[in-house]
């Protein structure tokens, strides 16, 4: 389990809505190795989205647990697995989550700071990634003084500012056009490959999909490999 970054085992997730059990999760198992991409497809409403939640130990399951570099998300406490999430997770969404009122730079930065680490230090890693995305003319411009593809690298940018053990990313680029889209693929590519950081993506995208080691499809909450 040495290479093995994130590990979920007979995952389950049940809503209750008055007398009725909606089952979103149908015993899950899934291991995430070092510098792997995984893409999740399937339809709306299958769970791909619960199961990221579930993953980042934003949401307990109903049963089943998540070890995330060997730690058990479950058994951890609320405080304990922020600083798990904070240190060896990023996420990205298909809405960038940007603070309107900070830079590119300050936005990036916010994570390292979170974590204790120095704002000198936490500037320096953000300019690093921010020059890496392309952006390296942009570190003082606030999220509307940037375009939406911009803004994305921006947020991809914040979620490895930590140099994380893996990113869950919940439909990166669903909110762009396609050039815009190809552009963000090619550098979740590249950033994949030359950090070393897990990738697990839920997308609609069949060509970002394409792009992953491994397509997994989820389908009434059940999780299989794609044809």
């Amino acid at each position: 389990m040495s290479d093995v970054v994130l590990h979920a085992d007979d995952l389950r997730q049940t809503f209750r809505e008055g007398p009725e059990a909606l089952h979103v999760l149908n015993g899950v198992t899934l291991s995430v190795k070092r510098g792997e991409r995984v893409a999740i497809i399937g339809r709306s409403g299958s769970g791909k989205t619960t199961l990221l939640h579930l993953l980042g130990g934003l949401e307990q399951p109903s049963s089943g647990r998540v070890q995330l570099l060997q730690h058990d998300l479950g058994a951890a406490s609320e405080s304990e697995r922020s600083r798990l999430r904070n240190r060896h997770m990023g996420f990205v969404y298909q809405l960038h989550h940007l603070l309107p009122e900070f830079t590119a730079l300050e936005n990036v930065s916010l994570p390292v700071v979170l974590g204790g680490g120095s704002i000198a230090d936490a500037e320096r890693d953000a300019s690093e990634l921010l020059r890496r995305v392309g952006l390296g003319e942009r570190l003082q411009h606030k999220p509307a003084e940037l375009s939406g593809g911009e803004r994305q690298r921006v947020a991809l940018a914040r979620a490895l500012v930590t140099r994380p053990a893996v990113v869950l990313a919940d439909e990166p680029t669903g909110n762009l056009d396609r050039d815009t889209a190809e552009s963000i693929h090619q550098l979740i590519v590249e950033l994949n490959e030359s950090l070393g950081t897990s990738f697990i993506i839920v997308t609609h995208e069949e060509r970002l999909a394409a792009l992953a080691h491994r397509r997994l499809r989820m389908e009434r909450g059940v999780l299989s490999a794609a044809e």
